[in-house]
């Protein structure tokens, strides 16, 4: 029986930044709480990484870390807003209040850390990329080379994090600032469109017959301690 109830997450407030380097075992991670992506869209596939993430904030940033058992890892987009969710890619998808009506950003990330990110109402709706000057505010870090050509075939753990600046929001919509109490709906994704073994998963249940990630009606809730 799957279980289709909407995911909660709590996310810890930090008393200090979180260096960014891709520890997933560093002390400041240790007792935060994992979040795993057990669904997944379309056909069940062969190729099933263990995905995990946690997330933590402060009064300007939101912090994220993916750990991925992966394997089939390719990393070919370049530069920013180029199409990452084609590579290995870990996806976080979010509206920063419980107002699904004022749309959502997508952070998508591929295993080398290129980013792309949009703020949108639906799927392609006043859809806005943001622009580069606010994306290299966002640090990140992964364990893998930025690129990969060449398909990695054995099994491979990585991991990539990163600090999305609160700050960067704000243009695009009205945001809830995070504080002990508010809420976000969100969910998050890891796929490899591209790779010689696709995938669509997700931490949040979304309850459509083909893979399809903007689908905000079917976030869960992050609520912030």
């Amino acid at each position: 029986m799957i279980d289709k109830t909407p995911k909660q997450y709590v996310v810890q407030r930090l008393e200090e930044e979180i260096t960014i380097d891709t520890d997933w075992d560093k002390s400041i991670w240790v007792n935060i709480l994992t979040g795993r992506l057990r669904f997944f869209m379309g056909a069940k596939p062969d190729h099933f990484p263990k995905t995990r993430f946690k997330v933590a904030y402060d009064s300007k940033y939101i912090y994220v870390i993916f750990k991925v058992d992966d394997q089939y890892i390719r990393a070919v987009s370049k530069g920013y807003q180029a199409s990452v969710c084609l590579d290995s890619c870990v996806e976080f998808f979010f509206t920063p209040s419980e107002d699904i009506l004022t749309g959502y950003f997508n952070l998508e990330t591929n295993c080398g850390g290129t980013i792309l990110m949009y703020h949108q109402i639906t799927s392609g709706l006043h859809s806005k990329p943001l622009i580069g000057q606010e994306l290299d505010k966002i640090e990140i870090a992964t364990s893998l080379p930025s690129l990969i050509k060449d398909e990695i075939v054995e099994p491979t753990s990585w991991t990539l994090e990163y600090k999305l600046p609160i700050s960067i929001l704000e243009k695009y919509t009205n945001i809830a600032r995070p504080d002990p109490g508010v809420k976000w709906k969100a969910n998050f994704y890891k796929c490899g469109d591209k790779t010689s073994h696709p995938h669509w998963l997700t931490w949040s249940f979304v309850d459509k017959p083909n893979p399809n990630f903007h689908s905000p009606d079917f976030f869960g809730t992050l609520i912030f301690a």
